[in-house]
């Protein structure tokens, strides 16, 4: 039991001993190090390690640092610093988070078979099997090229070397964040860029293993390269309120979120609930996207409260007693001890009003769930022993998402995408938008099993999800008991039946790409319509009609169905009288490089000239069709703008929009997700010089931090 839990008068907490610090590692590592000093070069290592496993074997720690020393001595950083700073600042990191030794081993050797002698043959005599296959997965991962132009084949490489084993990701993962935080040696513009593929790629990375310790830091970071005057606002901001005398500071009333944990302390006090309560501070991107979500920022928005206990069920008890003896925010109410996370995380959310008015978010989870919560499969332990001791002890879903720490459910699903996919780039399209996904839903099957899906997926994303290609013959669903169109979006708790039909052979409608979000099914579909071109034009009508749903409020797509129909309009071939269709797999727009092919019926559908499928036709001998603009087409695009949530932001966007000379034709605003929205607009302009000043533009509104050219069509509202 803690100090606040016995003691009335203990202050509370701010950053307690499971708060796990970043910020100090690697410092203790700068510096030569002598070699008579061994035992304490490699000291703090080794006191971190044992303060996860006392009964470590130190041993094979010290010899891999003795190797590691020896093979880079002479070897000098860009910052001036020997190269041993390095391996040995990345260990640090990764011992703090509970890692198990082998992963430390292979740690301090991931240099040495790419920047030394050291060869793999030698690492798998002197340490074993399992450090050589972790080494030669690091190793492999370093020799991919990050530039802009090879992201898709790196992150299609990047799956395959991390292959059955995370433990590989998290040493890459703990060095991109030691390098980023030496990134002042660099140039500018190379700060640049590895800040942006470290916030496209790794921090979803970090997302997606629960390494929640690994991913705010990295945000941090990435946050002050990529938008310096945002993080110096932040900044002041964060300063200014830790700024109070002390005194001051010490006086509850001066501090909202003290006064607020300590009556939480003493209402759990006075229910015998054992727990301890600290104030956890939000990082700078957390401060940043309240301070746009809200505009000005509480006393109470710095920080949360964090409440640990010792059971499950205790983490309800508390739940009670600060929904019985405060005001609760409903809306803020999660449960992800019931339902985890994709990556582990478990913990209950949820906000209450202080006696002055004050709004406190609350997490409340064990010590052991806090672990996982802040080192995710860092924390497992180690994944080839049959009891780690460090898992959660939930039961595992029916999907076994969680049955195997060293390759959770969802690396399985991408490696299975990486190799579906028809070459890098659609597979990078498809993924990255999957990474952008920060909040899933959990839809119940009438066969008693689960789907995890994101956030505005549809029963086509069902259908792939549970079928795989067996989805190809669905006509439609039930959902919650009710016939519904494959193209409807589901909620969070909903059951969903999955029709299929009895004739196998059929296929997917161009159309389902409307409806698809998951790479699962968008590679799924996009595939089958490359492989049947002459059944795509007459598919949909030939495959069995899906079932009529029951009366109920429908969105109505007329308007965008003749939007696609003007765009195909424009479009001139060499054939006269033939139908033209625009392909949904590359969704080509005027002004792109654009050619033909015919399909059942005569119709001529048009791709892009790099579309993939151009190239398989061609490869089996279709002959293309001349395709050109007509004068009228201008330049029409489908933009997406992603951005933190604020006030103003639609009004702000349109104007910028306006200001381009650049017409609205429609526009999409998804529902807010973890304070970030995505707009999709389509818009005319009258050339497509004005696409780049366009596209500036709108990244320069306040609160957007991304603006890109859709992939596929968007709905029209």
């Amino acid at each position: 039991m803690s100090a606040e839990a016995t003691n009335p008068g203990a202050p509370i907490r701010r950053r307690g001993r499971p708060r796990i610090d970043l910020r100090r590692l690697g410092r203790v590592a700068l510096g030569p190090v002598p070699r008579d000093r061994l035992p304490d070069a490699i000291g703090h290592v080794a006191e971190a390690h044992r303060a996860h496993h006392p009964d470590a074997d130190l041993s094979i720690l010290h010899r891999a640092y003795v190797l590691a020393e020896s093979s880079h001595r002479g070897q000098m950083r860009k910052s001036g610093e020997p190269y041993i700073t390095h391996p040995l600042a990345v260990t640090l990191i990764l011992a703090e988070l509970g890692a198990e030794t082998t992963t430390l081993t292979a740690s301090l050797l991931h240099d040495t078979v790419e920047d030394t002698e050291v060869t793999l043959d030698q690492v798998r005599e002197q340490f074993g099997k399992e450090v050589c296959y972790l080494v030669d997965g690091v190793t492999k991962l370093e020799k991919v090229d990050y530039g802009a132009a090879a992201e898709p084949e790196t992150f299609r490489k990047m799956l395959v070397a991390t292959g059955d084993d995370v433990r590989v990701m998290s040493i890459k993962l703990a060095d991109r964040l030691h390098n980023m935080r030496t990134l002042g040696v660099m140039r500018p513009e190379k700060q640049v860029r590895i800040a942006k593929v470290t916030r496209d790629v790794l921090i979803p990375l970090a997302e997606r293993l629960g390494v929640q310790a690994l991913k705010t830091e990295l945000e941090d970071l990435v946050f002050a390269i990529l938008r310096p005057e945002e993080y110096e606002q932040t900044r002041a901001l964060i300063a200014a309120a830790s700024a109070q005398p002390d005194a001051s500071r010490a006086a509850a009333t001066q501090d909202p979120l003290a006064a607020v944990a300590e009556n939480v302390a003493a209402v759990l006090r006075e229910a015998g609930i054992p727990a301890e309560v600290l104030i956890r501070p939000r990082h700078y991107v957390s401060v940043h996207r309240v301070r746009i979500k809200r505009g000005e920022l509480r006393g109470t928005d710095f920080g949360r409260l964090l409440v640990l206990v010792g059971e499950d069920a205790d983490c309800y008890a508390v739940l009670g007693e600060l929904h019985t003896c405060f005001t609760p925010v409903i809306s803020e109410f999660k449960d992800f001890i019931a339902a985890p996370k994709f990556n582990l995380y478990q913990s209950l959310h949820t906000a209450v009003v202080g006696p002055d008015g004050a709004v406190a978010e609350v997490l409340i989870r064990t010590h052991r769930m806090h672990k996982v919560a802040e080192a995710g499969v860092i924390a497992l332990g180690n994944p080839y022993t049959a009891d780690s001791g460090s898992a959660p002890q939930s039961a595992e879903p029916a999907d076994g998402e969680r049955a195997d720490p060293t390759r959770p459910g969802w690396l399985s699903r991408l490696l299975e995408w990486q190799q579906s996919a028809p070459d890098p780039d659609t597979f990078w399209t498809t993924l990255r938008a999957d990474l952008a996904q920060d909040r899933e839903i959990t839809v119940f099957r009438t066969d008693g099993g689960t789907l995890g899906l994101p956030a505005g997926a549809s029963c086509v994303d069902a259908a792939y999800a549970q079928y795989g290609d067996e989805a190809h013959s669905c006509i439609g669903a039930r959902v919650n008991g009710r016939l519904a169109t494959l193209g409807t979006v589901l909620s969070d708790g909903d059951t969903v039946q999955l029709l299929l039909a009895e004739d196998a052979a059929s296929g997917p409608s161009p159309d389902w790409l409307d409806h698809a979000r998951t790479p699962a099914a968008r590679i799924a579909i996009t595939g089958w319509l490359d492989a049947h071109p002459e059944d795509v034009q007459g598919s949909h009508n030939s495959r069995p009609a899906e079932p009529r749903p029951e009366p109920q409020p429908q969105e109505n797509t007329a308007h965008g169905r003749a939007r696609s129909a003007s765009r195909a309009a424009s479009a001139v071939v060499d054939r006269p009288d033939a139908t033209v269709r625009l392909a949904g797999c590359c969704t080509p727009e005027p002004p792109d490089a654009v050619t033909g092919f015919v399909v059942r019926g005569g119709a001529v559908t048009v791709h892009r000239m790099e579309c993939p499928a151009v190239a398989r036709m061609q490869s089996v001998g279709r002959a293309p069709v001349s395709v050109s603009w007509g004068d009228a087409a201008g330049c029409r695009v489908t933009l997406v703008a992603e951005s933190f949530g604020r006030p103003r932001l639609l009004a702000d966007l349109t104007e910028a929009i306006a200001t381009a000379d650049a017409a609205i034709i429609s526009a999409t605003v998804e529902p807010p997700s973890e304070q970030r929205v995505r707009h999709t607009y389509t818009l005319q302009l009258p050339d497509a010089t004005g696409l780049p000043a366009l596209m500036r533009a709108m990244r320069d509104v306040p609160g957007v931090y991304d603006v890109s050219r859709a992939q596929h069509p968007a709905a029209t509202v």
